[in-house]
């Protein structure tokens, strides 16, 4: 890839199987391949206007947009969806709050808003579904889980409560009708991290505190393990599962991928001491088994790769890493940091 300079980063989003990603800047929408790193298409400011959030739908032709940055064309209240083989905007939604996140499947889109998300049947005779009310979602946490094979099509996000948080099985849903939401109390302080894996069984949160990673069981929703980031306070920009859910990864401002081991769970590192867990039984903090380092000012988003002992991550000042890591901790550099052709800027 070209080197540093250019466009400013104004977002990054994996699409749903993580082979891809968006990167949103101030010159438009460009949209890069992982594996083998390669831009796949463009769309400059121009002609679309900033954008603030992009979602692919796996690696189709309707991409979700919505306007944002110093030069948008289109409100912040509007999804837009583009079909990159017409060449144009084929859907619109419009709401009466700035959207602040949007997710798109197969047959669904949920539009988050900041106290509201809305679930559309999609993309043929699109029309809403059902809303949930939550909790103010500044950061638009929400999580639909990929695998359409799967038995569950499930989605998480924010609750009512403090460090809670809701399940709603997607496939059971029809107009004006959804089943109940469940809920999780997660954390005792805000949710700050959400992630679900492919299958739908497993929910990973983290609390504004950022020092552990709780992961659940959605059908029980009883605590699976107890993940320890660090000791320090920190801001948790991404979670992501490996396709298998053996292993999770997380990114920080601490500028540290921490890779854990969620089956084979002795490969993580343990502490000495065991302390009582905010459910009231006592438990043990498991460290990651892995780490590397990436620029610690600059936010990034972080996955496994097609190789589920390799993990990417790419940050908000246009640099991609790659490293692949060994169940006995060792984490080696698979190629060198590549820039794209942006430069940082602060929001993420």
């Amino acid at each position: 890839m070209t080197s540093r300079g250019g466009a400013k980063v104004l977002s990054l989003k994996f699409n749903q199987d993580r082979s891809c990603f968006t990167c949103c800047t101030d010159a438009g929408v460009r949209i890069y391949n992982v594996e083998p790193l390669t831009e796949k298409a463009h769309y400059d400011a121009s002609e679309m206007g900033t954008v603030i959030h992009c979602e692919m739908l796996h690696r189709t032709n309707l991409i979700a947009m919505v306007g944002g940055g110093p030069r948008p064309k289109f409100a912040d209240n509007t999804i837009l969806i583009y079909d990159d083989v017409l060449k144009k905007f084929v859907l619109e939604y419009t709401f009466t709050q700035p959207v602040v996140a949007v997710h798109l499947k197969r047959d669904r889109l949920i539009a988050v808003l900041r106290r509201q998300i809305h679930v559309f049947s999609f993309p043929n005779n699109s029309k809403k579904l059902f809303t949930l009310e939550t909790r103010d979602n500044p950061k638009g946490l929400c999580q639909i889980n990929s695998l359409i094979s799967s038995e569950k099509q499930l989605l998480i996000c924010l609750g009512h409560k403090l460090g809670s948080i809701q399940l709603v099985d997607l496939s059971v849903t029809e107009l004006g009708i959804s089943s109940a939401p469940q809920t999780i109390s997660a954390h005792q302080g805000e949710v700050a991290c959400l992630a679900l894996n492919s299958q739908g069984t497993l929910v990973a949160t983290a609390s504004d505190k950022g020092t552990l990673i709780r992961v659940w069981d959605t059908i029980k929703r009883t605590l699976l393990v107890e993940l320890r980031r660090g000791s320090d306070p920190a801001t948790l920009y991404c979670i992501n599962f490996s396709p298998d859910s053996e292993f999770l990864c997380c990114s920080s401002d601490k500028g540290t991928i921490h890779i854990f081991a969620l089956k084979e769970t002795h490969l993580n590192r343990r502490s000495s001491l065991k302390k009582m867990s905010f459910l009231g039984n006592y438990i043990e903090s498991q460290w990651a088994l892995a780490n590397f380092t990436v620029p610690p000012e600059s936010a990034c988003i972080c996955a496994f790769g097609s190789n589920k002992s390799s993990v990417v991550a790419i940050c908000m000042d246009g640099t991609f890493h790659k490293y692949v890591f060994t169940p006995t901790g060792n984490c080696n550099r698979e190629s060198f940091d590549v820039y794209l052709d942006v430069c940082e800027d602060d929001d993420f």
